[in-house]
């Protein structure tokens, strides 16, 4: 009896199991879907395909990609958007159509975009050759229409571009040209001149003061004080300021009537800069300050040109602080002027701060900062146009107008800390170069 009810449950178990199968493969569509083309190809540049659906049934398309976008545009075509790619590799993806419960993939490839290394190039006076890392994938040429640029594709991944001497009494700009397929681009290459740049006094002013940094070499004379001061003094800045070398690197040389600061990591894992002060002893009150300066890049770097009181008493903020300029390198088409007393200390109002926007890579170039200095008010100005005036309402009032006592001038570079450090830091852009062209003082006639 017990032989009998056991093959009567392994029937009924047969039963079921048939019975589960027949319905699986009712739920089953069979539907025919097919594609032209049944793959897609596309540059960086990216593009539109038409796809043509063949499918006895609805269907819809999509892609799990966010660069790839799928439209069905009738019930035989869908068109298919492929963003343009800055990626330095090839990148894949999929559409999908699907049809009832059936779903085919296309093949969706996009090519690396052409790239190159560096896309504005100072050269000193003197002439130098720069040499340049081109990615693209179906090969490149260079090309330049200024006779005093040279270039050479010396291997498929690398380009030398070379400047003459210049001899004239202006700097100078060229443009090279790198092209691959339909895509471009173009390398600023800007040449310093040899001679000293004409004083552009303003009106009613005369210099008094300047240092055009012709001297090439790391002696600054009586005039400029070194700081000395270990990583996190202020602000939990990441640098260690010094007054020479680090193994074997100074912090700060002259060079093609430049100074440089340079930023770097050093062996021993610390990160040197330099910070220096012009008449520290001294100083001025009132008149007009300008440099003209080269930002450096990259997230973490932090540069500025500004001034503190030669006696900081009661103490700052109270004491003040004028910021000529002041940028950080994570957000770089932003560069600030600032004033700090009592009454106003990083409250963010725009009666104590100016800013002037730059359009994309304009950061990079050459800039002229000023601040006009007198009883009345401190004017600020980028390239000429006014980005702030801060007033002397008349009072008396040293929260609001500590600055009637002479003021000295600062030149720093730092890394990290609560200000250029506050969207992390990136290290493969050091070393890094904070260059000032020239500082100058004018005072009333």
């Amino acid at each position: 009896m017990s032989k009998l009810l056991n093959i009567i449950a392994i029937l009924l178990l047969m039963m079921v199991s048939c019975s589960n199968s027949s319905n699986d493969d009712s739920d089953i569509e069979s539907v025919d879907i097919k594609t032209d083309p049944v793959k897609i190809d596309v540059s960086a540049s990216g593009g539109a395909v038409v796809l043509t659906v063949t499918s006895e049934k609805e269907w819809s398309v999509y892609s799990n990609e966010s660069w790839i976008h799928g439209e069905k545009t009738n019930s035989t075509t869908a068109t298919i958007t492929i963003d343009a790619s800055t990626n330095t590799s090839d990148r894949s993806g999929k559409v999908y159509i699907k049809s009832g419960t059936q779903r085919i993939e296309i093949p969706v490839t996009q090519s690396a975009a052409m790239s190159v290394s560096e896309t504005r190039l100072n050269s000193v006076s003197k002439g130098e050759t720069f040499t340049l890392t081109v990615t693209a994938k179906d090969g490149w040429t260079a090309k330049v229409n200024d006779s005093w640029i040279k270039v050479e594709k010396t291997n498929n991944t690398t380009l030398a571009v070379t400047t003459d001497k210049n001899e004239s009494s202006t700097d100078r700009t060229g443009t090279v040209t790198v092209t691959s397929g339909t895509e471009s681009i173009a390398i600023t290459v800007t040449q310093n001149s040899p001679d000293d740049r004409n004083v552009n006094t303003p009106e009613g002013y005369k210099l008094v003061w300047q240092d055009e940094f012709k001297d090439d070499g790391t002696s600054f004379g009586k005039d400029w004080t070194f700081e000395n001061w270990r990583a996190g003094m202020v602000n939990n800045e990441l640098q260690t300021y010094i007054s020479g070398s680090a193994d074997g690197k100074p912090v700060a040389e002259k060079s093609d009537g430049r100074l440089n600061i340079n930023l770097f990591k050093g062996s021993d894992g610390k990160f040197y800069s330099a910070r220096l002060y012009a008449k520290r002893n001294e100083g001025w009150t009132y008149g007009w300050f300008e440099a003209r300066i080269k930002l450096p890049k990259g997230k973490g770097t932090w540069p500025a040109f500004w001034m503190m009181p030669v006696v900081e008493s009661p103490g700052w903020p109270a004491s003040g602080e004028i910021d000529i300029m002041e940028w950080v390198g994570y957000d770089p088409q932003n560069v600030y002027s600032t004033i700090h007393c009592t009454k106003y200390n990083n409250t963010g109002t725009s009666i104590e701060q100016g800013k002037k926007v730059f359009a994309k890579g304009e950061e990079s170039d050459w800039h002229t900062y000023a601040c006009e200095w007198t009883p009345d008010a401190l004017i600020f100005y980028v390239d000429g146009t006014k980005i702030l005036t801060y007033s002397n309402d008349g009072k008396g009032n040293r929260d609001t107008w500590p600055f009637d006592k002479p003021f000295y001038m600062i030149l720093n570079f730092a890394w990290g800390g609560g200000w250029g450090g506050q969207q992390g830091t990136d290290e493969s852009v050091l070393p890094a170069t904070y260059q000032i062209d020239y500082v100058r003082v004018f005072r009333k006639k």
